[in-house]
C-alpha cells in the first residue's frame, strides 16, 4: 500500500514579504555600475560569495579599514524620495576616515537593509556608491541587500559601508610629531555632511511634518531645507593626496618631515571630539571660529532650536570638514597648494581638562 502524499497550502517566502526573484533582478540591474569601478587588482565578479583583490606594488603594505553608516540622513532621503546622493555620502565619509592615516582607498562593500525591496530605489543608492568610488579609484567590489519586513517598514532602509585601503608602513600619518606651536588649518565642508541629523529632524519637526517642511524655501540658504540637508558629504582625498605625500619645503630645520603632520575628519562629535582624537595628551587645540565663514544652515539650526553654542560645536562640523595640523612655517606652502585651506587655530600647551578650546 503506497504512502499518501500530504499536500501543503501555498505560503511562500514572497507572501512573507521577501521576494527572492526581485532581489536577483535588482542585482542584475546594478552589476554594471559596480563593474565600472573595478581596478585591475579585482579578481572576482559581482555575485561571487566573496570579493578577491590582489595587493601588489607595495614594499611594506599596511591595510587600513573602516566601517560607517549614513545615520538618520536616510530619513530625509526617504521623505523626499531621492536616493541618488545617499551612497555618495557613505563612500566619501569612509574614504575621508581612512585617509586621515594616509591610506589610498582600494575597495568598498555596502550593506543595504530594506523593509520592501524596490529595485529602482536600490539602483539609485548603488549609482551613488559607484559614482563616489569611481571618483577616488576605489573598487565597489561587492555588497549585500537584505529585505527584512517587520524589522523595517515599507519604504524604510538603512545603509552601511566597509572600506579597505593601503598605506606604506613608513608613510602612516600617526600624529606623533604634533606639538605646541603647530598651526591648525581647516577645509570647508559642504554643509552638515552626515552628522547631527537626529537633532536637525527634531529642530524642524521633520518626523511630523515630513516633506512639507523639507520643501520649504529658506532665503538664508538660497534653496529648500531638503536640498540643503541632502547636500553630499564632501570627499577630500583627491584635493589633499598630492600635498600629503610631499616633504617639507618650508624651512623646518633638524629633520625631514611631511607638510601635513595630522588630519582629523570632522564627523560625529563635531569639532570638539574629532580634533581631540589626533592630539598628543600634552597639548590642546585652540580654535578661533571667527577665522572661517560658518554656513547659514548652522545659525539657522541654532536659532530655530535654541541650541547652545557648545552643543553646536559638539554635534556639527560648523563648516569645517577636515582639519590639518602642520608646522607654522608650512602654512603658506600648504595654502599655496590647497587655496581652500585657512588658518583657524593653533596647538598650545595642554590646558587642564580641555583638549579643544573654541575661543
Amino acid at each position: 500500500m503506497g504512502r499518501a502524499t500530504k499536500r501543503y497550502r501555498g505560503i511562500t517566502y514572497a507572501a512573507s514579504g521577501v521576494d527572492i526573484d526581485a532581489a536577483s533582478k535588482t542585482v542584475d540591474r546594478i552589476k554594471g555600475m559596480a563593474r565600472a569601478t573595478f581596478r585591475p587588482e579585482v579578481l572576482t565578479d559581482i555575485g561571487a560569495f566573496a570579493g578577491l583583490f590582489q595587493l601588489s606594488g607595495y614594499e611594506e603594505p599596511v591595510l587600513v579599514s573602516s566601517v560607517d553608516g549614513v545615520g538618520t540622513k536616510v530619513k530625509v532621503a526617504i521623505a523626499l524620495d531621492r536616493h541618488d546622493t545617499i551612497g555618495i555620502d557613505l563612500v566619501n565619509h569612509c574614504v575621508n576616515d581612512i585617509f586621515t592615516c594616509g591610506a589610498e582607498p582600494l575597495f568598498f562593500l555596502d550593506y543595504l537593509a530594506v523593509g520592501k525591496l524596490v529595485p529602482e530605489q536600490v539602483e539609485d543608492v548603488v549609482n551613488g556608491l559607484a559614482r563616489a568610488c569611481s571618483e577616488v579609484g576605489c573598487a565597489l567590489i561587492g555588497g549585500e541587500t537584505a529585505e527584512m519586513p517587520g524589522l523595517y517598514a515599507p519604504g524604510d532602509y538603512d545603509l552601511a559601508g566597509f572600506i579597505v585601503g593601503v598605506v606604506e608602513k613608513g608613510d602612516i600619518l600617526d600624529n606623533r610629531s604634533i606639538k605646541a606651536g603647530d598651526a591648525i588649518l581647516g577645509l570647508p565642508s559642504s554643509g552638515l555632511h552626515t552628522n547631527g541629523y537626529s537633532l536637525v529632524r527634531r529642530v524642524f519637526d521633520l518626523d511630523r511634518r515630513g516633506s512639507t517642511s523639507l520643501e520649504t524655501f529658506f532665503p538664508e540658504l538660497g534653496r529648500t531645507l531638503g536640498e540643503e540637508l541632502l547636500e553630499p558629504h564632501r570627499c577630500y582625498y583627491r584635493l589633499l593626496q598630492p600635498t600629503l605625500s610631499c616633504g617639507t619645503g618650508c624651512g623646518v630645520e633638524g629633520r625631514e618631515e611631511r607638510l601635513i603632520k595630522g588630519m582629523a575628519h570632522i564627523t560625529g562629535g563635531g569639532l570638539i571630539d574629532n580634533v581631540a582624537r589626533i592630539l598628543p595628551s600634552e597639548v590642546t587645540a585652540l580654535l578661533r571660529p571667527d577665522a572661517w565663514p560658518i554656513p547659514p544652515i548652522f545659525p539657522l539650526i541654532q536659532e530655530r532650536g535654541g541650541v547652545e553654542q557648545n552643543e553646536m560645536y559638539h554635534v556639527f562640523n560648523m563648516g569645517i570638514g577636515m582639519i590639518l595640523i602642520c608646522s607654522p612655517g608650512c602654512v603658506d606652502e600648504i595654502i599655496g597648494r590647497v587655496p581652500e585651506a585657512s588658518l583657524i587655530g593653533e596647538v598650545v600647551e595642554g590646558r587642564e581638562g580641555q583638549r579643544v578650546v573654541i575661543s
